[in-house]
């Protein structure tokens, strides 16, 4: 039976009915999945191998038939290394019934059938005795559960309840231990990422409400690759310290829990961020250790291995502080069963205060409800800030009558600062305008932005008190926005309002272009790319299943990615190949381009990253994607405000500079508002 998910078109904002079956989940689930990138992962594979070869050795070693429970199998891999390494039967768990569909392939193919029992079951619903899945308890147990804030996928509850139910009382567990580190920092690039500052720019300032600096901020761990924060946009404040360790081979409890660590300042500076990563010990010895490290860390930056399934984390405290260099600290973690926060305390608020666990952060302001952590560093740039003010003092009159369109932006507000007769801004969300309407406040300019609660094809006339649009505004910025063109969503508003508008009225931006450029991926290529073959066994099942995938309707398209945390090398050079133009209606027929781009540059072509530039006037632009020129070597400089488009290659092309170029077709279609899309090389 079909059923159908509703929702919002990002593009034309018209309902959007997608037909759900059990078929589309399961491909999107695969599609969007990092199995990929966990099977090139032959650091953490390696190092599982070696721990699984040593538990069932210590187990052998007692005269005792080697049991395994592995938790979370996925393909199968861990439970056919234990397999080859001596144990008797293994018990592989997976709750995803298309992954333990593909294990028992897997297993199948590569001749382990009789070893291994594939249980498609949670771990919590699995039972031991004559009527249960597990015929005996287990006496090696083997997990992969973790996130990157270690916790987060439910590992201390399947542990919890494995120890109990499903394990013998002393048995080898593989991670055997796992520890997680922390270190206080001051970072503006960071902070900013949690904080609202001040607006000081072309002559106007801007207070931030003092309800958002106080807040706690959301309660979810803000996961990157700290490897592409560069060591010099934060300042060490204190120590790496050890926060707390699990022991996997014993009891383990989901209770909540805090620790802390106390150190001595190294230097004076706000303290505003916390950073954070772990480690696995594969053995009891720790001779064997799995580390989340970012590759800043290393004495060889470049030798640290790269995944996406696990990164690092940073923590943003609930208040920043002054501390002195010297100055003696307390750091606290709280975890509870799925996730992590921490608190800050110094000696003279221990004196003064009872000591207790920082309070889970929850955010107060609405803030932290409306605006993502990159809104927040978008709003925070001062250099864009600066090119939009200096584009609304080239539009505004002092007779002007501005709209904004879009969602949680400063625009309107800095229109009727910079002079606006009247400013109008539509704002569907209540707590965009809760949170606009106390910028107004704090900053004495109550009642000063009309906020709308209509959308642009239900505008009146009546509803901006008999006035016509002179000024339009927009970033243009959707929440609801993922890929680059799904910003075109203020085109479909504008030709919604071109009835309100006055003739000549000014469009900002006046346009956008769509831009290119072909790429090699030092990393990100991983989570796309086959793997056949890991460690010694076959897992094609695993490639026929993700190539299933990328043959089903959407995984086919561009996908979006923080390209300023994957680094690539521009192949050919960076190029518009379709505009946009926001001063006529959106067309009824579709716009189409072609072209080739000559290749620069040799290399391995992944794909091509895609990305928006608006043309706020006709010579203001502001970009979402590179924010600078490519270097002589191809590297490139990617905003760290919106997400880049990525359409993969199905096999990468293994590319000459000399007389080769990449073709590629564009398609806006617009009664989708989707932009269809195809890549080829072609002689030059």
């Amino acid at each position: 039976m079909k059923a159908f998910c509703g929702g919002a078109n990002p593009n034309t904002g018209a309902p959007d009915r997608l037909e759900d079956t059990e078929e589309y989940d399961y491909h999107q689930e695969i599609a969007r999945s990092c199995f990929a990138d966990m099977l090139h992962d032959s650091d953490r594979n390696q190092k599982y191998y070696r721990g699984i070869r040593a538990a069932v050795a210590r187990v052998q070693a007692r005269g005792e038939r080697v049991v395994v429970l592995d938790i979370g199998t996925g393909t199968g891999l861990l439970s056919m290394m234990a397999a080859t390494a001596g144990a008797h039967l293994c018990y592989a768990v997976e709750v995803f019934q298309p992954m333990a569909e593909a294990a028992r392939r897997i297993v199948e193919k590569n001749g382990f059938s009789e070893k291994i029992k594939i249980i498609n079951k949670h771990s919590t619903e699995v039972t031991v005795g004559t009527d249960g899945e597990m015929q005996t308890k287990a006496n090696v147990l083997i997990t992969e559960l973790f996130d990157t804030e270690l916790i987060g996928e439910g590992a201390l509850p399947s542990y919890e309840h494995a120890h109990r139910h499903l394990v013998q009382e002393a048995c080898e567990a593989v991670p055997h231990r796992a520890t997680v580190y922390a270190q206080l920092v001051e970072s503006e690039l960071l902070s900013g990422w949690a904080r609202l500052r001040p607006v000081e720019e072309a002559g106007l300032r801007l207070a931030p409400p003092p309800s958002v600096g106080l807040c706690a901020g959301a309660h979810s761990v803000c996961d990157v690759q700290l490897s592409q924060v560069p060591p010099g946009s934060f300042r060490p404040l204190g120590p790496l310290c050890t926060m707390f360790s699990v022991d996997f081979s014993k009891p383990v409890s989901s209770a909540s829990q805090s620790h802390s660590s106390q150190f001595v300042a190294l230097s004076g500076g706000r303290a505003q961020v916390v950073l954070s990563w772990w480690d696995l010990d594969m053995d009891p010895s720790g001779s064997v250790v799995c580390s989340m490290a970012p590759s800043w860390t290393y004495s060889q930056p470049e030798g640290a291995p790269w995944r996406d399934h696990w990164m690092q984390s940073v923590y943003f405290l609930p208040s920043e502080s002054s501390v002195a260099e010297g100055e003696e600290l307390r750091l606290t973690v709280c975890h509870d069963d799925y996730s992590l926060w921490f608190g800050l305390r110094s000696p003279s608020q221990q004196d003064s205060q009872p000591e207790a666990p920082p309070p889970r952060p929850c955010c107060t302001c609405q803030a932290h409800l409306v605006w993502t952590r990159p809104r927040f560093g978008e709003l925070n740039d001062g250099r864009r800030t600066e090119r939009y003010i200096r584009a609304l003092r080239s539009v505004l009159t002092a007779d002007s009558v501005c709209l904004a369109v879009g969602d949680g932006g400063l625009l309107p507000v800095f229109a009727h600062m910079i002079g606006a007769q009247k400013v109008f801004s539509l704002e569907s969300s209540r707590m965009c305008r809760q949170v606009i309407k106390e910028v107004l406040e704090v900053n004495s300019m109550e009642g000063a932005v009309e906020l709308l609660d209509i959308r642009p094809e239900q505008l009146t006339s009546g509803d901006l008190g008999g006035d016509q649009i002179s000024v339009l505004l927009g970033e243009p910025f959707f929440s609801g926005g993922l890929l680059p063109w799904h910003g075109l969503f203020f085109w479909y508003c504008r030709t919604a309002l071109a009835g309100l508008l006055r003739p000549g009225a000014a469009i900002l931006p006046r346009g956008a272009t769509l831009h290119m450029v072909a790429v090699e991926f030092k990393d990100l290529w991983r989570i796309r790319a086959p793997c056949a073959a890991c460690e010694g066994f076959d897992v094609s099942a695993m490639d026929q299943m993700v190539q299933k995938s990328l043959d089903f309707r959407e995984s086919r398209e561009a996908e979006p990615h923080p390209l300023w945390e994957y680094p690539c090398r521009a192949l050919t050079r960076p190029a518009g190949v379709m505009t946009f133009d926001f001063t006529q209606h959106v067309p009824q027929q579709p716009i189409s381009s072609r072209g080739s781009l000559p290749l620069t540059r040799t290399g391995r072509c992944h794909g091509v990253a895609l990305w928006m530039e608006y043309h706020l006037t006709d010579d203001i632009t502001v970009s979402a994607g590179l924010i600078g020129p490519v270097s002589e070597q191809g590297a490139c400089e990617w905003s760290r405000h919106r997400k880049q488009g990525v359409y993969f290659l199905r096999s990468p092309w293994e590319t000459s500079a000399s007389g080769a170029a990449v073709s590629y077709s564009f398609t806006f279609e617009p009664d989708t508002g989707d932009v269809k899309m195809d890549f080829g090389v072609a002689p030059q």
